[in-house]
């Protein structure tokens, strides 16, 4: 049986961790996870943590690590077989320690990104809120301003992605991203890339890949459909 790979991408609100996911699964074949769907199928499904999930959602609060890990590593022990890249978890440290009892990880991938890009990418980032699409009118907007490419609805901007609350925002990232990081690095699986742009970013990111992953998985690039 081939030998499995599994990632995970940080990156503060805006760094892009979204763009290279994608980039990553096409490349590689790996299934690409995304926490907020989890939270989002939950939610829709009306399973108990995404009931739970809910409560906390609707009151502007983050998801706690209880609830988190619950909607989570279930469906992570369901992919055994499965080489994956994760997104968005873990969150905190406590949820970095959960997932490490359940799996172990290959390679972090960290995206270091200047803050004033991020002030500039998040004041034009516009989101769908029933699918968690994101669009930026400064390089993927939507066809019709406004609206979804896809259900035609009405996008928002998120209250903390317009410019006041951004420092707070992501001096928070810093604080609850550092322990992490300090996990990572100390099990000598973390790779930092810094940058202002996504493009040039890129072909660090796919030359490290490259090197990392089993050729067997590279040579199939389809991605493996969610179960």
């Amino acid at each position: 049986m081939a030998k499995l790979f599994r990632a995970v991408i940080m990156g503060p609100p805006g760094s892009g961790k979204g763009t290279i996911s994608e980039r990553i699964a096409q490349r590689f074949g790996l299934t690409r996870l995304s926490s907020g769907d989890f939270v989002r199928e939950n939610i829709a499904a009306n399973t108990d943590a995404g009931v739970l999930a809910k409560t906390y959602i609707e009151r502007g609060l983050l998801v706690p690590d209880h609830v988190m890990t619950r909607l989570l590593l279930p469906r992570l022990e369901e992919m055994t077989r499965h080489s994956w890249l994760m997104d968005g978890f873990p969150h905190t440290l406590a949820q970095a320690k959960a997932l490490n009892s359940t799996c172990d990880l290959d390679l972090v991938i960290s995206l270091n990104i200047p803050y004033e890009t991020l002030k500039e990418r998040l004041s034009e980032r516009w989101i769908h809120p029933a699918s968690g699409r994101v669009y930026n009118m400064g390089f993927n907007p939507p066809h019709v301003q406004g609206r979804d490419d896809i259900s035609g609805e009405p996008l928002i901007q998120h209250d903390d992605d317009k410019p006041e609350a951004l420092v707070a925002r992501l001096r928070h990232y810093k604080d609850v991203a550092k322990p992490i990081i300090d996990l990572y690095k100390s099990k000598g699986i973390l790779h930092t890339f810094s940058g202002t742009e996504t493009d040039r970013i890129w072909p660090y990111i796919n030359s490290l890949l490259s090197t990392k992953i089993p050729g067997t998985l590279q040579a199939d690039t389809q991605c493996i459909p969610m179960p």
